[in-house]
């Protein structure tokens, strides 16, 4: 969904459909395809959805008018055979209120960090281009859904909705409770007063993302709960230690009573779980028991901050001083904090609570996102940086999610409170080098600390890893330190680079370069012969270039089988030892050990202590076959964009049009089309590795994983005297039972879907590029409108 979309909903007087709009994908170029079939499932009530029927028939109106008066085309200029499109779009008149109000919601949006300010000011031009061709690209799509659906039609209008694209790049943020996340992001974005932090004895409790308003010039929170079902599961869970003898040591009972108190108060444990779901405790929240998302809107940071915190933290002691009865954070799943800022409008900043979640569904969004945060930071304060394990140990613990397993490319380690001496109150020069001088000390410090750790660097090269030593307070309100040694700015213009990378506006605008060179060339008279002998080159091409690709995936395939193989067989030998240093840890006495055992089992292999590391056996008993295949699936699938999957053999790829372009004049609006096909079907191919890479290294795990559910099932069921014995003796027994299938099963698994891949991605690309290559060279566009006639050549740099 568009400003566009979001000002005319607002100006029809429904405005309260505007987040059904939004999250049905609703933009400017669909509202114009929208038919009454489409209204109806979008407005449920009879009398808004017919204002909105008689408004959307006006607004087709008005801008046929103006399609009709003001086409959206200049002259081709043709010099014999040579066929040159130069165009300029202007903006068109039934739009021209809408960006006029753009530039005043600009305007009126609170500047933030002068690196960012900068950066948009400079991006503006490339944006008004954006806008201008998304106009005209909206305009042909409008045109194009009124004519004679023949089979070109249909292709150029799937090929104009498919050049949006919305990808957001995930930042992670680790660190244990006060180490400064909180502050650190409000001082990126120039708040301090948005994410709640300070108390020592508060933690965010659920994962909070942080993103650009790109809609209106609100503070937003947008906050998604889990489903009720799920929590009548954490109810039923209570009502079975009541029913049992329960232990108040356990780690799981805490865990529930700590969130139904924060929810119930003390009322709970007179309730049965059935009573517990009595809608008067959700009559804040309604949306909870209707199953949608809330949405909290205020004018400032400040107000925002004070009514989100009873969603997002766990400080039930101060529920009293803040007016707070019901604390809604245990009912949770997620909140996106939209902000008006000038902020990188492609970047989310995600702060995640610990590593890992005991609710499954918060767990499972956790894993989602890590595995698709390109960058992740690892927060610590300045004074222990070095020597700190938790922050080690969450590195550790989600390095395999990250690498391999995920797509981060870059591992910041961010020390901070960096202005903090220890035994010094000088606020001079001279106290600004003492840190300066700590802070280079504290960087070395910890860059030796990361070349130790051998198994983390199999996923990453020494490029990707980086020291900030940053003070958040001084960037905010400077005392000792100037703004450059705070070393925010630094994280701001890698943000700001990171955003840029995107090259969104290039992307859509030589896209739709190619699709209106095609309908611009599909116009133009045949030449029979130059046709035939072009479109003969371009499949000899395809299958030329496809050769190499299908040597590199077949070889990628035999080293994973060799290298697979050789896990299997050191699992098979190994594995019972390592399933017993986990059965019988050396300094655990049984007595103690029993009840984390039955926590682990009783919740699949992966267990979450409220106090320490996750504990994950399924992740224990793939080591020796993900350690087989690490190196050679680093190099096969870097994360790094400046390598390709397969050794590139993708982006080397070609068809040639260059060349071909230079030879065949009078298909040069073809080729043009043909050129940018191509581009992006190796992007799109490149990203469907991309995730199904994540996919084919973490089936490892997933597998053990699902075959040893019965035997967890199992072990988790005993009870009473010798419960640990009988729990260690089931768990043993299956391993030496399964070991000569399971872990092969694995490998089975892994290859299959990397054959898969390998199909699909030779597949995919000699379907779409034959596709395009016939539509382009073999199809006539008379069914095409004549005010559909011009194309644009932009000059974008």
């Amino acid at each position: 969904m568009d400003d566009f979309v979001c000002q005319t909903l607002n100006d029809w007087g429904l405005s309260e459909w505007i987040e059904t709009f939004r999250e049905q994908g609703v933009d400017k170029k669909y509202l114009y395809c929208l038919e009454d079939q489409d209204v109806g499932e979008l407005i449920s009530k009879v009398g808004p959805r017919a204002h909105f029927r008689k408004k959307l028939r006006q607004l087709k109106e008005e801008q046929n008018r103006n399609e009709d008066t003001s086409p959206i085309s200049v002259p081709i200029e043709q010099e014999q055979k040579n066929t040159t499109v130069q165009a300029e779009v202007q903006p068109s008149t039934s739009d021209g209120g809408k960006r006029k109000l753009d530039q005043e919601e600009f305007n009126k949006r609170k500047p933030t960090a002068k690196r960012f300010r900068r950066s948009i000011a400079a991006s503006l031009p490339e944006l008004r281009i954006q806008s201008n061709v998304k106009n005209v690209m909206t305009h042909v799509l409008a045109k194009l859904h009124y004519q004679e659906n023949t089979t070109l039609n249909s292709f150029l209008r799937d090929k104009i909705r498919d050049l949006e694209t919305d990808r957001r790049e995930l930042v992670g943020v680790f660190g244990k409770t006060g180490a400064g996340k909180t502050s650190l992001i409000n001082a990126l974005i120039d708040e301090r007063k948005l994410l709640p932090s300070g108390d020592v004895d508060a933690c965010t409790s659920v994962m909070i993302k942080v993103e650009a308003n790109m809609y209106n010039t609100k503070y937003e929170a947008h906050i998604e709960f889990i489903t009720k079902e799920e929590w009548k599961d954490e109810l039923w869970s209570v009502s079975q230690f009541q029913e049992n003898e329960k232990d108040d040591e356990d780690d799981d009972y805490q865990d529930v009573a700590e969130k139904l108190s924060a929810l119930y108060g003390e009322e709970w444990k007179e309730k049965s779980s059935e009573q517990l779901m009595d809608p008067k405790y959700f009559k804040e929240i309604p949306e909870f028991l209707q199953s949608t998302g809330k949405i909290l809107s205020c004018e400032t940071a400040k107000e925002l901050s004070a009514k989100m915190i009873k969603y997002t933290r766990t400080e039930s002691n101060h529920g009293g001083e803040r007016g707070i009865k019901r604390w809604y954070w245990p009912l949770v799943k997620c909140v996106t904090v939209k902000v008006p800022h000038d902020f990188p409008q492609h970047i989310t900043l995600v702060d995640l609570p610990g590593n890992g979640d005991r609710n499954k569904s918060r767990d499972t969004m956790w894993k989602g996102v890590v595995g698709n945060c390109s960058t992740v930071w690892i927060v610590t304060e300045i004074n222990r940086a070095a020597s700190e394990k938790e922050s080690w140990e969450i590195l550790k613990s989600v390095s395999s999610l990250l690498g391999n397993g995920g797509e981060c490319r870059y591992i910041h380690f961010i020390c901070t409170k960096s202005d903090v001496i220890e035994d010094s109150t000088d606020h001079s020069a001279d106290l600004q080098a003492e840190i300066l001088r700590r802070n280079i000390k504290v960087k070395e410090a910890v860059r030796k600390e990361f070349n130790k750790l051998h198994k983390i660097k199999k996923h990453f090269s020494d490029d990707s890893f980086k020291v900030y030593t940053v003070s958040s307070k001084e960037f905010l309100k400077p005392k000792a330190l100037n703004a450059e040694n705070t070393e925010i700015p630094k994280l701001q213009d890698f943000l700001q680079n990171l955003n840029d990378s995107h090259s969104e506006t290039l992307n859509y605008v030589s896209g739709a370069h190619g699709i209106l060179s095609l309908i611009h060339g599909a116009r133009l008279k045949k030449e029979p012969g130059i046709h035939t002998e072009v479109y003969e080159n371009l499949k000899r091409n395809i299958a030329l270039q496809l050769v190499p690709v299908q040597k590199a995936m077949g070889r990628a395939c035999l080293v994973f089988e060799k290298c697979l193989c050789q896990g299997v067989e050191r699992s098979k030998s190994s594995c019972e030892k390592k399933l017993n240093n986990f059965l019988y840890p050396r300094g655990k006495s049984g007595s103690s050990y029993h009840r984390t055992l039955k926590s682990v089992f009783k919740s699949g292999g992966v267990y979450k202590p409220k106090k320490g590391k996750q504990i994950n056996l399924n992740m224990k008993l793939t080591l020796f076959l993900t350690d087989s295949i690490d190196e050679e699936f680093k190099k096969t699938f870097p994360n790094e964009r400046k390598c390709g999957p397969f050794n590139g053999v993708i982006d080397k790829f070609s068809l040639d049009t260059e060349n071909l372009k230079e030879k065949y004049k009078d298909v040069t609006l073809q080729l043009i089309f043909l050129q940018t096909e191509e581009v992006k079907i190796k992007k799109k191919l490149n990203k469907r590795i991309r995730d199904q890479k994540k996919r084919m290294y973490n089936s490892l795990t997933e597998t053990i994983e699902k075959s040893m559910q019965e035997c967890y099932k199992t072990a988790a069921g005993y009870s009473g005297p010798g419960m640990l014995e009988k729990m260690r003796e089931t768990v043993s027994r299956h391993i030496h039972e399964s070991k000569g299938t399971m872990f092969a099963k694995a490998k089975n698994v892994m290859l299959n879907h990397l054959l898969s891949l390998r199909v699909e991605i030779l597949e995919k690309m000699v379907d779409t590029l034959n596709n395009s290559i016939d539509l382009s060279l073999k199809t006539d566009g008379h069914s095409i409108p004549g005010k559909i006639k011009l194309i644009c050549m932009y000059n974008v740099a």
